[in-house]
């Protein structure tokens, strides 16, 4: 009941949904299964929510984990006193249960620990005690050996002092508290480094002042990284001589005949001890909110990319422009075969521009191509132009796509074994055009960090922002559902259920029978058990099935329930399927059981109006301004199109053609204050822009989102 007393006051989620969620969880489910197919035993909750209840139950588990090792600990060293053992089982969060083993946690030997063995534990006491009147002669009696004036007496005592100050747990909290509220951090330029060009991208942080608590996350990552770089020296500032004031008020009696002594001692166990640890402790803790904040942006930019609007089936000629080493051209059949290849030079040098339009027109006809997509990066622009110079017999639509990632997947294992014959260029060019017909089914063969869709990527921390890609990237494959005849090995791993060794277990199964005609052809794949097909089965989509239901998103363990459907309505399940204005009609109380409830039926009957529909939008044909090829050609005011390519919390880059992306910053996006600018733009979202200003020097350009309708 601990654990979910705990994640119902981090999550404000019903107790009941929490308890089945954690049962679920401990039977191996998924969370794209249980937010799909066990809505009635969460009452409903959201793959959002569901993550949120497995945090937090990673976070209890976290801190019982470290509880049991204090103790245990504790234990062996024989101070594990019966209050001391009240105080840590009681204790809510990790930061107290350190500062609880803080005195007794094995360090490197401290002045304190020195001063203890000369025998001046005692004279310390006397000093807190605050009741001689006299320190030194107090101090003459602990000299020693080692102890030799009563200077060193009292110092020995200082130290002690000062340590047992630093290790007072209201003073700690009332220090964090100052810190995470009232810290300024302060920056101040490392003068040897001041004048390097590298330098210069951090140049507005060479003497910087902000609150802690105010400082955007992507501003103080910008910071961090200046600082690891050896740009900047970074401090987190207070008032110090308040904190000493507090300090003094709880330790230093009133007429205390050792106030002058104790006061020395403060500011020790504060420069020495406190401050050094606990700034530490929060910048450390807003470096992890930043963390958190820029791995959510990455989070969100990846999911719209993975859901980004598909061409479909359709043939596709790619084209990877290049200038000296020419265009590569691939065609593709519907399913993304590779088809032809080869390689043209409409560009200089070489300038065989009446040769490859003629080239281009023949390959389109030949291969009965549907459409032509475009790679983003270097002649792009120039290749752009030529396509829509070709009269081609039928209308052929023109896209560009990104290349984001596409050399990472050209020189892959992955892309080596799909492809062992071609070189790394042809691999390029294939992946632009299958990025067009699926960009999901595609991009998952690329790790996320290679797409360049985040901020601060490299600084945040690298474990908890690849738990969060591949949490998106798997939400994304099961949301749109993936075909068990077509998919790859990289795509079908991130099915629920599956994983890597099984989706290479499905590609060898496929290879040596041929294709699946139903679903249930799964449980013939090895080392595929029940519990898999349960999880896996209804993501997975069988083309041309008997059973209709086979090719949507209506599990086979519902199977009976749609054929005693039918049946009430004396039809087939074929019949049924699609029968919009029928399903309409249907009661679905009627059909209610203990473990199938309304929010089951009502997916079960949207499926059927639409079976194995995708959820993504189609693929839209865009251009660029045909009169804009470098930055020398924008001004204020111009109107362009461009295509969002990367959204941060400060704002969101656009492309519009050239070799440099404009900023819309937040203040840009709407007449409104934006707190979450992927409420206003979508990544790879089509829009127009208004050009605010252009720094050539600086290779800089500001612009603004025109609404349609302005």
């Amino acid at each position: 009941m601990q654990k979910i007393a705990f994640i119902q006051s981090s999550t404000g989620l019903p107790e009941k949904s929490i308890e089945n969620t954690l049962q679920l969880f401990s039977e191996d489910a998924t969370i794209p299964f249980i937010a799909r197919y066990r809505k009635e035993r969460t009452q409903n909750l959201d793959e959002v929510q569901l993550e949120q209840i497995r945090k937090a139950k990673e976070d209890f588990e976290a801190r019982e984990k470290r509880r049991e090792s204090i103790l245990s600990t504790l234990e062996e060293q024989g101070n594990l006193s019966k209050d001391l053992k009240e105080e840590l089982e009681a204790a809510q969060d990790l930061k107290l249960l350190e500062d609880l083993y803080l005195p007794y946690k094995k360090k490197r030997k401290t002045k304190a620990d020195t001063a203890k063995e000369q025998g001046l534990e005692p004279l310390a006491k006397i000093i807190m005690a605050q009741s001689t009147r006299d320190v030194k002669t107090a101090a003459a009696k602990f000299l020693s050996k080692e102890v030799k004036t009563t200077e060193d007496a009292l110092d020995g005592a200082s130290n002690i002092i000062a340590e047992w100050i630093a290790e007072r747990i209201d003073l700690r909290n009332y220090l964090r508290y100052q810190l995470e509220n009232f810290g300024q951090l302060k920056t101040k330029v490392i003068k040897s480094k001041k004048g390097e060009e590298k330098a210069q991208k951090f140049k507005d942080y060479f003497d910087w002042e902000e609150s802690l608590k105010k400082i955007p996350s992507h501003r103080f990552l910008a910071i961090r990284r200046a600082e690891n770089e050896g740009y900047v020296r970074v401090k987190l500032l207070i008032d110090e001589k308040r904190t000493f004031q507090k300090f003094e008020e709880k330790l230093i009696k009133p007429q205390s005949s050792t106030k002058m002594f104790i006061a020395v001692s403060i500011k020790d166990a504060y420069k020495r001890l406190l401050y050094p640890s606990l700034s530490n402790e929060i910048l450390q803790e807003a470096k992890q909110k930043a963390d958190e904040a820029a791995i959510q942006v990455f989070a969100k930019n990846l999911k719209q990319l993975l859901l980004g609007a598909p061409l479909g089936q359709k043939r596709v000629l790619a084209i990877d422009p290049g200038f000296r080493t020419g265009c590569k051209v691939v065609c593709l059949d519907e399913e993304g075969n590779l088809l032809h290849n080869e390689t043209i030079f409409p560009h200089p040098p070489k300038k065989r521009q009446k040769e490859s339009i003629k080239k281009i027109s023949t390959l389109a006809e030949a291969y009965k191509i549907d459409a032509i997509a475009i790679g983003d990066g270097t002649a792009s622009r120039e290749t752009e132009s030529l396509i829509k110079r070709i009269h081609f017999k039928n209308a052929l639509e023109v896209f560009v796509v990104s290349e984001a990632g596409a050399s990472i997947y050209s020189a892959s294992s992955i892309a080596r074994e799909e492809f062992p014959n071609y070189d790394v260029t042809v691999r390029g060019a294939i992946s632009i055009g299958r990025r067009l017909q699926d960009p999901l089914a595609e991009l998952v063969k690329i790790d996320p960090k290679s797409i360049g869709v985040g901020q601060y990527q490299h600084d945040v921390n690298q474990t908890e922002l690849q738990k969060s890609l591949d949490r998106v990237v798997e939400t994304c494959v099961n949301t749109v559902g993936v075909n068990l005849n077509t998919a790859s090995k990289s795509l079908l791993k991130y099915v629920s259920g599956i994983g890597e060794k099984l989706a290479e277990n499905i590609v060898e199964y496929r290879i040596e029978n041929g294709a699946f005609t139903k679903r249930e052809g799964l449980k013939n794949i090895p080392r595929l058990g029940a519990k898999a097909y349960q999880q896996a089965a209804g993501f997975l989509r069988v083309k041309q099935s008997e059973n209709p239901l086979d090719d949507s998103a209506v599990h086979p363990e519902q199977y009976a329930l749609v054929k005693k459907i039918a049946n009430t309505e004396s039809l087939e399940i074929k019949e049924l399927v699609g029968n919009q204005t029928l399903l309409d009609k249907i009661d679905l109380q009627k059909f209610c059981t203990k473990n199938v409830g309304l929010p089951t039926l009502k997916d079960i009957v949207n499926e059927l109006k639409k079976p194995g529909r995708d959820i993504r939008e189609k693929a839209k044909a865009f251009s660029f301004n045909q009169n804009v090829k470098t930055i020398e050609d924008l001004h204020e005011g111009m109107l362009l199109p461009g295509i969002v390519n990367n959204i941060t919390n400060f704002g969101c880059f656009v492309s519009i053609g050239i070799k440099e992306s404009g900023l819309i910053h937040v203040s840009n996006l709407a007449n409104e204050f934006v707190s979450d600018v992927s409420q206003f733009v979508h990544l790879h979202e089509q829009i127009v822009v208004k050009v605010l200003s252009v720094d050539i020097p600086r290779k800089r350009i500001q612009l603004k989102l025109v609404k349609l309708n302005e």
